[in-house]
């Protein structure tokens, strides 16, 4: 039987390479992020792909795409819960109110309602279980300068990952972590940007290829429900991550 997936934020980014990843390897793919021109550009040519437009902040949009996807597909296997988004940065007292609620509101409640409806649908299927995968960041364990509203509520994903690892045991659902460095992104790109912008002089950001964050995801989703990668990183190797950088 095809294995099912579902792929929040899959019109640009880590979302789109782990999507297209997963079509060529044969899966089923549910493609959602609001913009859905963009959605269609990654399904043309695919019969498996199923484009999913939806606000990861709507909660019932959330529930309806879920239970379409599983409807048509069969069942969820997995959930690769990646919308996010990098607000504008600055010193705690510089971040716009409405900036750090766009953050709280995509990078954490939309993570918390696509685990909810997927875990939801992962309980009540046969066979029972699934997989969700989400996608934190190295920036919960050392954070960029000026970026508060990001930091916290990618911090805050990994108690949503250690949580739902728990609380989904009884029912065969696996919940991991993915923690990516500096993957080459639209997103990452425009931070290198401004990097560049704000200090001329400084090393350039160091990156790496998004097509190998998405194997990384591949190989954790591809695990049997009886093994579980936790927490993964995977980052540009020269980035300053470890030592005194």
């Amino acid at each position: 039987m095809t294995k099912s997936i579902l792929v929040t934020g899959a019109s640009s980014g880590i979302g789109r390479a782990v999507a297209e990843l997963f079509l060529a390897e044969g899966w089923t793919v549910g493609l959602l992020a609001r913009r859905q021109a963009a959605l269609e550009e990654v399904a043309l040519g695919h019969s498996r792909a199923m484009v999913l437009p939806a606000d990861v902040t709507d909660a019932a949009a959330v529930d309806h795409a879920v239970n379409q996807f599983a409807m048509q597909a069969g069942r969820l296997d997995v959930l690769f819960n990646n919308a996010g988004i990098f607000t504008p940065g600055g010193t705690i007292d510089e971040i716009a109110l409405e900036d750090w609620y766009a953050s709280v509101n995509v990078n954490l409640n939309g993570m918390f309602l696509a685990a909810r409806a997927s875990f939801r649908q992962m309980r009540r299927q046969k066979p029972q279980g699934g997989r969700i995968i989400n996608n934190g960041s190295i920036a919960a364990h050392v954070p960029r300068p000026h970026s508060v509203p990001y930091a916290s509520t990618k911090s805050a994903i990994t108690g949503l990952t250690r949580s739902l690892s728990l609380d989904g045991r009884p029912f065969d659902i696996a919940c991991g972590q993915i923690d990516i460095g500096n993957a080459r992104t639209p997103m990452v790109e425009d931070l290198s940007h401004r990097q560049a912008q704000a200090d001329p002089e400084a090393e350039p950001m160091q990156s790496f290829a998004v097509e190998d964050a998405a194997r990384s995801v591949l190989h954790m989703a591809n695990l049997p429900l009886e093994a579980n990668v936790q927490f993964m990183t995977v980052m540009a190797t020269k980035m300053p991550y470890i030592g005194r950088g």
